[in-house]
Formats: C-alpha cells, sequence, structure tokens
C-alpha cells in the first residue's frame, strides 16, 4: 500500500512538473512570437511587396497574430481592408519598395464595395510609377477584378478566370412551412422591404425584382467599366465575352486572344519576371502584408486628432455567444465608445466609417442619439464601406457630411417585424390544444401571435408599432439631410440604392473614400494639420487568448464553420433569429456577390 501511494504521487508530482514546463515553454513561444509580430521589419533595397489573395477581406484587420498563429497557421486569412489600404499607401511612398507582387486569386471580400477600395488604392499606388504584377493559378470574379488594376496579370497554363455577371438565386421556405404546418406573420412598412418574403412568399416581388436587379446591374456597370479600362477594352466587348461563353469554362489560351491574361505560365516562371522588374538576378526580397502593417507611419501623432470610428457588422441590442461568424455592432458598447469621443477633448472630429446591413431597430436608434449628441459637439463624417442601408443607414443620418463609395449599397428605410406561427402544426397536425387563465386581454398576446389562429387583434397592434418605428426612422432621416417628411417617404419604403443612385435624391452628399471623409472632417473642424487614430482599439492578442469566447468569431468558430460547410450560414443565421430584437431595421437578406 505505501508502495502504492509512493508511485501515485510521485506520478502527479511528475505531471505536475510535465505540465509547469509545457506551460512555461508555451508562454515563452508566445512571447516570442509577440515580440516578433511588433518589432518594425527592415526594409531591403529593391524590396517587393507581396499581397497574397487567398484569404477573406473584410472592414477591418484584428489584432494579432500570437493567437492565430498558435490556432490557425496562415495568420493573415483574414485582412482588414484598413490594413492592406495603409500597406498600399506604405509601399507607394517607401523608396526601396520597387511594386507590389499579388499572388492568388481566391481571396473573397465582404462586398464589392470594399473590392473597389483595395482596387482604388493599388490603382493610386501605380501613379507613383511603380510595377504592380498579379499571378494566380485560378482567379475568382471579384479576385479577378481587383487583380485587373495590375500592369501584367498572369495565369496558370491550366487555370480559369472567373467571370460571369452578378445574380443568384434566393431560398423560399413558404412552400415547406406550408407542408409541416408553420405560417409567418409579417408586418412591415414600405412596399421595398422584402426581407419577409423568403418566409412569406413563393418568389420575388416585382418591387424587389426592381430594386435588387438596379443595384446589380450598377455594380456590375462598374466592375467592367474598370476591368475593361486597365485591360484595354471596352465594356461593351467585354460583357459580350461574358454573355457569349461561360469563361470559367474556356480553354486558358482563349483569355491571351481575349486580352483578360497577358501570358499563362507556371508558378516558377514568374519569379523571373519579377527579378527582370528589379534588374537582379538575386533572391527577391519580400515584405507580407503583417510587415507591412508593422512598419512605423512617420508623424503618425502629428497636429490634432481625427477618430475614426469603425462600425462594422450587423447592429445588435447585445454580444451573441461563442458561434459568432462576423463582428457585430453592439448597441450599448458604441454609445459608450461615441459618448467618450464626445467627452475627449484631444479629438477635433470624427469620420464614423459605416458597413452595416443594419439590425436592431432599438438598438440604431440609441447609436443615432450618440452621434447626435457628438455632432453637437464636433464634425461628424460619415464613411460608407460596402453597406449602410437600414439601420446602418439611420446611424448615418445624423452627420454633418455622408461620403460613399459608387458601389456602396444605402437606404433601405424601412421597418419590419416577424412572428412565426405553429398552430397549423402544433394543433392541427399535432393535436396539442391550449387553455388558460389571465388577468389581462393582452396577458397572452405573444402565445397568441405563435400558437392561435385568432390573432388579428394582436396583429393589427404589431403593425401599429411597426408604422410608429417607421415613422420615427422618416423622422431622423428628414432631421438629418434637411428634408420633409413626405420627401423622405417618397425614397424609403424599404427601397435599397446604388451609391450612384442614392447621390441625386440627398440620401448621401458626395462619392468618395475613406480619406475624402478625413479631408472633409479636417475641413470641418478647420485644422490645418491633423492625423488619425482608429476606434475602437482592437482587442489586445492575450484578451483573445484569455477569453475564448470572443465575440468577434474563434478558432472554434473556424472549425464549425469548416465541418458544416453550405450548410454554416443557415446554422448560425437561425440562432442570430432567436436572439435578434423583434423590430428590425435590416437588409433584406444576405447579399452574396
Amino acid at each position: 500500500m505505501k508502495s502504492f501511494i509512493k508511485y501515485t504521487f510521485a506520478t502527479i508530482c511528475g505531471l505536475f512538473i510535465f505540465m509547469s514546463i509545457i506551460g512555461i515553454i508555451f508562454m515563452v513561444t508566445i512571447a516570442g512570437m509577440a515580440a516578433a509580430g511588433s518589432s518594425s521589419p527592415t526594409v531591403k533595397e529593391n524590396s517587393v511587396f507581396v499581397l497574397k489573395m487567398n484569404g477573406t477581406v473584410q472592414e477591418r484587420g484584428e489584432e494579432g497574430s500570437p493567437l492565430n498563429q498558435l490556432l490557425n497557421s496562415n495568420d493573415m486569412s483574414v485582412m482588414g481592408l484598413n490594413d492592406i489600404v495603409a500597406a498600399i499607401k506604405k509601399a507607394k511612398t517607401h523608396t526601396d519598395i520597387k511594386g507590389i507582387y499579388m499572388e492568388g486569386g481566391l481571396t473573397s471580400f465582404d462586398s464589392p464595395a470594399t473590392a473597389q477600395q483595395m482596387r482604388d488604392a493599388l490603382a493610386d499606388f501605380k501613379k507613383s510609377g511603380k510595377w504592380i504584377i498579379a499571378y494566380a493559378d485560378n482567379y475568382t470574379q471579384t479576385a479577378y477584378y481587383v487583380a485587373s488594376v495590375a500592369d501584367s496579370v498572369f495565369l496558370n497554363k491550366t487555370g480559369m478566370v472567373e467571370l460571369k455577371g452578378i445574380g443568384g438565386k434566393r431560398e423560399f421556405m413558404t412552400g415547406l412551412y406550408e407542408k409541416i404546418g408553420v405560417r409567418y406573420q409579417a408586418v412591415r412598412v414600405g412596399k421595398y422591404k422584402s426581407a419577409v418574403e423568403g418566409v412569406i412568399r413563393k418568389d420575388m416581388s416585382p418591387e424587389n425584382r426592381e430594386q435588387t436587379e438596379a443595384y446589380q446591374n450598377g455594380i456590375w456597370k462598374k466592375m467592367l467599366t474598370d476591368i475593361a479600362k486597365s485591360r484595354k477594352l471596352t465594356a461593351d466587348g467585354l460583357n459580350q465575352m461574358v454573355s457569349d461563353s461561360i469563361l470559367a469554362f474556356a480553354n486558358p489560351k482563349d483569355y491571351v486572344k481575349g486580352k483578360l491574361v497577358d501570358r499563362l505560365m507556371y508558378p516558377d516562371g514568374i519569379k523571373k519576371v519579377i527579378q527582370h522588374k528589379l534588374g537582379t538576378d538575386d533572391e527577391v526580397n519580400q515584405l507580407l502584408l503583417s510587415d507591412m502593417t508593422a512598419m512605423p507611419v512617420e508623424d503618425s501623432d502629428k497636429g490634432d486628432e481625427i477618430a475614426v470610428y469603425y462600425a462594422y457588422g450587423e447592429i445588435i441590442d447585445q454580444a451573441t455567444s461563442l458561434f459568432s461568424t462576423e463582428h457585430n455592432i453592439i448597441g450599448k458598447e458604441t454609445v459608450d465608445d461615441l459618448n467618450k469621443l464626445a467627452k475627449d477633448d484631444d479629438v477635433k472630429a470624427v469620420v464614423l466609417r459605416v458597413n452595416s446591413p443594419g439590425g436592431s431597430a432599438v438598438a440604431s436608434e440609441q447609436i443615432w442619439h450618440a452621434i447626435k449628441q457628438l455632432k453637437a459637439k464636433k464634425p461628424v463624417v460619415v464613411s460608407m464601406g460596402g453597406l449602410a442601408a437600414s439601420g446602418g443607414y439611420m446611424i448615418s443620418a445624423a452627420a454633418n457630411y455622408i461620403y460613399a463609395e459608387p458601389t456602396t449599397i444605402t437606404g433601405s428605410i424601412g421597418i419590419f417585424g416577424l412572428v412565426p406561427n405553429f398552430s397549423g402544426l402544433i394543433t392541427d397536425k399535432l393535436g396539442v390544444t391550449f387553455d388558460g387563465t389571465k388577468t389581462n386581454r393582452y396577458t397572452d398576446f405573444e402565445e397568441n401571435l405563435v400558437l392561435s389562429n385568432d390573432n388579428a387583434d394582436e396583429i393589427r397592434l404589431m403593425q401599429s408599432y411597426v408604422d410608429r418605428g417607421y415613422e420615427t426612422f422618416l423622422g431622423i432621416v428628414g432631421d438629418g439631410r434637411k428634408m420633409s417628411r413626405d420627401q423622405v417617404h417618397e425614397i424609403a419604403q424599404g427601397r435599397v440604392w446604388l451609391a450612384t443612385d442614392a447621390l441625386p435624391i440627398k440620401l448621401v452628399d458626395k462619392l468618395g473614400s475613406m480619406d475624402d471623409a478625413v479631408k472633409k472632417a479636417a475641413e470641418l473642424a478647420k485644422l490645418s494639420e491633423y492625423h488619425t487614430k482608429g476606434y475602437p482599439a482592437p482587442s489586445g492578442w492575450m484578451e483573445k487568448l484569455m477569453d475564448m469566447s470572443e465575440k468577434k468569431g474563434t478558432y472554434l468558430d473556424e472549425e464549425l464553420k469548416a465541418v458544416l460547410g453550405e450548410f454554416y450560414e443557415p446554422f448560425i443565421s437561425a440562432r442570430r433569429d432567436q436572439q435578434r430584437n423583434r423590430l428590425q431595421a435590416r437588409l433584406p437578406h444576405t447579399l452574396n456577390f
């Protein structure tokens, strides 16, 4: 027995010592990775900025990489548009960086406007006289749109270019719900507010078809125009090329004949092309996006401060749980942040970067109110990204001035509510009935909405609730845009607008970039010398390491995405629906380009 206790105790001690050693090694490794990641890279003469096009580009980059390097070997698999644009600007002005090499063509973007802004930054880079080369085994449509700005576009000899136009199908679940006895009850304002159509119709309404075709055609026209200009083609000729055949199935040699690419080659050939550009046979000095991000910016704190506040993702009332696929705009947290900026005397103006499809009408209104209070103390300029629609437009409306990208989707001024009714399933099919007592007429209104066919009165009152929300929305837009209620209503009704169409109806003030918005904020604040600072501060890597249930997506979330595949988004969407506020100011559906 003594031997058993002795050996057991020795085993426990050994395990404890082993785990302690592993823990120390782990922390030293993480600290080393953090130190390496924070150090400024050395830029050698004749360097090339290598921009890998095989990840996802979202509005803003997250800090860090020790955690991502540990759990996900590709620490730049999710890239921030802000980091990419900043890196391109640094490469433009750094004398030792001679060009940009874009490698790969499978990058996905959160919106067409995100791709357009990256392309615009590359076009501006070319004004320096430096070169851009692009190479990929395959180009997806949006990745090719970005890559086409390069001086030379190369493709693998067995590769493909996917150009097919913009469009797609949306599922309508009404027929399925009819079969199982579930009926959705929709209350909405605005004939274009089509968010509810997927569960109350079996096809698109004429109004929804009209608005969808309008913004899709507008975005496609912009892409055709830009590609054609860079590739020395005509937009009509390029469009005809896409219409005549499935380009993804074309012989790669036809891409060269059609001037979509300059040359076909295997990957090992691109090194010689770059060496020729650099005028050397030596190894190419490469700088990755992580290197460029770590590179300091000269005079980054010179002059007065203009705060750039990033508001991107769905607008929600409170933080979501572990399974969160995207960044969200959390109502109370955003309001607190904006109130702090209002009180910060060092901040002379604020640029609100909005990239949101909307969400909770209640949270949107609270954020709008905070922005209005902020504007009373200092200028606020909105820079719209890919989406600034519904609640995303509501929070923009209070600003002094609104900039939008040409392919920004905005508007969608409308409100809706959606409640499922299970009486056909539970009572008619399964035979479950309900009875009870109550003290007041509407004590059980929520149960009646969901479980009773005799709920016309409740639906009527809910419609009144939604109507009031819509009138509030009209008032907010009218106040911010200096328009009457009827003027706003005429262009509202849930209609989605492309920014180029939103400009003449005064929903935006000017088409322009984030840089344009910053310059306008400086002008309104009468600043001659200024710098920008991003808000809210990104979570530190140690925070993320200690908080495995972080709000902005986790390694576990990535693994779930890999396991569920195409069923991942419906799964997450169903979870979101359970957590959403009853009153929604949100885009019709997830826009997939």
